[in-house]
């Protein structure tokens, strides 16, 4: 998602235990690179991502979790998945904007 996205922020913190979770839509995907090819390490997610409501959270789009998370064997050679916790923590600019069009035009 980030890599599609230049106006996501990524949590980054030290990973801790808890495992990251996906919905139905993200299921599959690599937290980082967006690729559905090979997925090979269980994606780690910072102790703040795993508690209270987000603990069964999508850590893309923030849906309800069904699947646990996996990075890919290219982003796990790369060594990306220790960079830290890959839970979004920001919708960006242009859902937001996209928000306020539609509350603006009365469709929401």
């Amino acid at each position: 998602m980030s890599r599609h996205h230049p106006d996501l922020v990524l949590c980054m913190k030290q990973s801790g235990t808890r495992v990251g979770r996906l919905c139905e839509k993200c299921d599959g995907k690599c937290p980082v690179c967006d690729s559905f090819v090979r997925p090979t390490t269980l994606v780690k997610v910072c102790d703040e991502c795993s508690f209270g409501k987000l603990e069964d959270r999508c850590i893309i789009c923030d849906g309800y979790a069904v699947a646990d998370a996996y990075y890919c064997f290219e982003c796990t050679r790369l060594e990306k998945d220790r960079d830290g916790c890959p839970k979004i923590i920001n919708v960006g600019g242009s859902r937001t904007d996209l928000h306020f069009q539609r509350k603006k035009e009365g469709q929401r």
